[in-house]
């Protein structure tokens, strides 16, 4: 799929998200350096909004929108709308066979969701590898967001509590401006493995410990025994 709409909501009941309404203010780490104040200072407006700065938020989004993909807003102050998607990913991924849905390509497939503004990082990512039945665990993937100012590009990784359709309507309909874009996650060599595996790793180093320590005290055992048996001979009287 080189492009195209997808709905959270149409293949299955587990891509309707109803999680969290309320949205999270993410803590700044360090002082930003002087090229990137506007991006950082963007981490910080992921507070609440009143109804009526919702309503005039989505109206003037709607005003802006020249693709059709417009904002709808719920009598109980919830939104949904569209984010577009860029998949970025450098190894093919594992999916599961199935002759009726394609795989991303490595690069470039951009996909439409339709999702809510309750909605996650985390949920959204897990929607997507559901929707393009990608078997690998969601922790080997993250959602960037691409912001373009005064002639250069930034990415920032995005936690899993933030929320991409509150961004949108913050940024505007412009993906000039603002754009997401799904990455193989930069982790660690073990972070991308389940505490049981983890688990079973520390085991197996337990056992191959205590083989090594088992040798080493056998070689010095017989050292030893060879050192002790040359000095019997040195002091055995003539």
């Amino acid at each position: 799929m080189s492009s195209g709409y997808s709905s959270l909501e149409e293949d299955a009941e587990d891509f309707f998200f109803t999680a969290r309404t309320s949205f999270f203010r993410r803590a700044p780490q360090g002082k930003p350096r002087a090229g990137q104040q506007d991006v950082e200072k963007e981490k910080e407006t992921h507070n609440y909004l009143s109804t009526e700065e919702i309503k005039e938020k989505v109206h003037k989004y709607n005003l802006a929108v020249t693709d059709k993909l417009k904002m709808t807003l719920n009598s109980n102050g919830i939104y949904t709308g569209f984010i577009k998607v860029q998949m970025e990913l450098c190894k093919p991924p594992q999916t599961s066979p199935n002759p009726g849905k394609l795989a991303p390509g490595s690069n470039g497939c951009m996909n439409t969701l339709h999702i809510s503004s309750t909605n996650t990082v985390g949920e959204v990512i897990e929607a997507l590898l559901k929707k393009f039945l990608m078997t690998e665990s969601p922790a080997k993937f993250a959602l960037y967001k691409r912001c373009h100012r005064e002639d250069q590009v930034y990415a920032c990784k995005l936690s899993d509590r933030e929320h991409p359709l509150h961004l949108r309507l913050v940024a505007g309909p412009r993906t000039d401006t603002l754009s997401f874009v799904l990455r193989e996650h930069d982790i660690g060599e073990w972070e991308a493995f389940s505490l049981p595996e983890l688990q079973n790793f520390l085991r197996i180093l337990d056992k191959e410990e205590d083989e090594q320590l088992q040798n080493l005290r056998k070689r010095y055992a017989a050292y030893r025994n060879k050192l002790e048996e040359a000095l019997g001979e040195v002091w055995k009287p003539g």
